[in-house]
C-alpha cells in the first residue's frame, strides 16, 4: 500500500571526510554529504527516490523503526526524514526524457524553415494520438 507521507529515521554518521547517512529500515538507501544542510537535503531526496522505486517495483514498504529503538554511537545523530510523495512522484513523472528520432532531410529542412518546435509538435501529436486533452489554466485546450 502506498502512502502520501512517509517519515523514516536516518542515522547521520559524522566523520572527517563527510557525513554518511543510513536508513536502518531501507537497506541500500545510503546518501552522503559534506555539510549537515546538504545531508538533510540529500537524505530527503534519497528517501523519496528509494520509496518511489519500491512503489514502482511493487516491493513492500516496511514500517519505520521507532526512533527510541535506535542506538547511535558518539559520532552519530539520529534524525527523522519526511517525504511528501505526491510532489515527489509528480516531479519524477513530469521529468522530460530525451528521445532520438529520424525523419527525412527534406522534411527536416521544411520544418526548420517554418521554425517548428519539434519537441512541442511531437508531444502534441502523441497526446492527440492517445486522446489526451490538456487544458491551460483559463480552460482553453492546449494546442
Amino acid at each position: 500500500m502506498t502512502k502520501d507521507r512517509y517519515i523514516y529515521p536516518a542515522i547521520f554518521d559524522y566523520a572527517d571526510d563527510g557525513i554518511s547517512i543510513e536508513f536502518p529500515d531501507l537497506p541500500g538507501c545510503l546518501p552522503c554529504a559534506a555539510t549537515s544542510e546538504e545531508a538533510f537535503k540529500n537524505a530527503k531526496e534519497a528517501l523519496g527516490l528509494h520509496l518511489w522505486s519500491m512503489e514502482q517495483d511493487g516491493d513492500p514498504i516496511p514500517e519505520p523503526t521507532p526512533i527510541e529503538k535506535l542506538h547511535p554511537v558518539p559520532n552519530q545523530v539520529v534524525g527523522l526524514i519526511e517525504v511528501w510523495m505526491p510532489a515527489f512522484r509528480e516531479s519524477i513523472e513530469s521529468k522530460a526524457v530525451k528521445k532520438t528520432l529520424t525523419i527525412p532531410k527534406w522534411l527536416n529542412d521544411l520544418a526548420e524553415k517554418e521554425n517548428i518546435n519539434f519537441s512541442h509538435l511531437l508531444q502534441s501529436a502523441i497526446k492527440n494520438h492517445l486522446g489526451i486533452e490538456v487544458y491551460k489554466p483559463l480552460g482553453r485546450k492546449q494546442p
